[in-house]
């Protein structure tokens, strides 16, 4: 069996199937992710976009401009085998050029305004630099390889 292709790559197959599984995830939001979102989309001049399909995964939240991923964990992220899977998560994530913020449901819950400075706050950070392509090196490195032509 042929597996479609990543979100983004390829025919259109691999992403609507994406796109389709990041809509049932948006209306089945829990309380807390819900109670986040509504906190997020208040904050003015700032565009998060929720269950967002990154390769293979869905962030809770993404802001693009700002390259920030804000993931809700409730009880489950506690064991190991959850711990592994998010840090294997994490490193795609990253390697994408986002930041990644995790918040407990719990804090969403009992103390939202702490989480927000801790978005804002943030948000106020440059964005990280996006990693290079693949096959790309530097010029000068390119340079020095050919300054004995």
């Amino acid at each position: 069996m042929r597996l479609p292709p990543p979100c983004g790559e390829g025919s259109r197959v691999g992403v609507g199937l994406s796109i389709e599984r990041a809509r049932q995830l948006r209306k089945r939001m829990g309380a807390p992710e819900a109670r986040l979102w509504n906190a997020l989309r208040a904050l003015p001049d700032v565009h998060f976009r929720r269950q967002v399909p990154l390769g293979k995964y869905y962030a809770d939240f993404a802001c693009h401009a700002h390259r920030l991923v804000i993931e809700v964990d409730g009880d489950t992220h506690g064991s190991e085998s959850a711990f592994a899977h998010d840090a294997t998560r994490d490193a795609f994530i990253d390697s994408q050029g986002y930041r990644i913020m995790r918040v407990s449901n719990r804090d969403v819950m009992r103390n939202l305004e702490g989480v927000m400075t801790k978005v804002i706050l943030a948000l106020e950070l440059p964005p990280p630099s996006l990693p290079p392509h693949k096959g790309e090196g530097s010029l000068s490195s390119a340079r020095s390889e050919h300054s004995d032509d």
